[in-house]
């Protein structure tokens, strides 16, 4: 009869320890840390060797219309194809005077975003060349957050079916890239009361 007592328990402490562990792989638990990447991609890394698990949409090219080039200024590369690339942090005084950089200036320039070795295309930290209309990730890279709501529809503006066919606004339809803070908006004048308009819905109170 003890030794009964004695198997009955040892199942029980073995069935408890495999609750409590969960599936195992090779007799031994596995152990994930799951953390979000500066893409926004949520990562669920197991330990050990090598082994990492992506999103299933980790590289996916999203379908967004063409970026909001300024008229006549793409493909940049009509003028800089046989230009010296100069790499040193400058005022822009010979072209591009137009644009002043109000985006975590004190940090980065131009060429920390724009490929110097190809104009026609953007350059992500890693030192991938990305094109334009992939600029989502470039921006991704310190905005993560904002990044992921994009990509589910949260953040910016989507249009399309739910269940279909899906259509992306880029950062840079919205937010100018070299100063991406909204500017302040000169507010409308408040309506006119309804006695103080007449039939046909002209405001009086400037007749009086």
């Amino acid at each position: 009869m003890k030794n009964v007592f004695q198997n009955i328990f040892t199942l029980l402490l073995a069935l408890s320890l495999i609750a409590l562990l969960g599936p195992t792989t090779g007799g031994q638990a596995a152990e994930v840390e799951k953390y979000f990447d500066r893409h926004g991609n949520l990562i669920v890394k197991e330990k050990g060797p090598g082994k990492y698990k992506r999103r299933t949409d980790e590289g996916v090219v999203y379908p967004v219309p063409p970026p909001p080039f300024s008229e006549g200024i793409f493909p940049c590369s009509d003028c800089h194809a046989d230009m010296e690339v100069n790499r040193e942090r400058r005022e822009l005084t010979d072209m591009h005077t137009d644009i002043v950089l109000h985006h975590a200036e004190e940090q980065r320039w131009c060429l920390d975003c724009h490929n110097p070795d190809d104009r026609d295309t953007l350059r992500l930290v890693s030192g991938e060349v990305i094109p334009f209309t992939e600029s989502y990730r470039l921006c991704g890279q310190c905005h993560g957050d904002k990044f992921r709501d994009w990509k589910v529809g949260v953040h910016g503006k989507r249009t399309g079916y739910w269940n279909g066919e899906k259509q992306y606004l880029l950062c840079a339809h919205c937010h100018n890239p070299h100063s991406p803070s909204f500017k302040p908006l000169k507010p409308k004048p408040a309506p006119v009361r309804p006695e103080n308009l007449d039939r046909q819905g002209v405001s009086t109170a400037s007749s009086h």
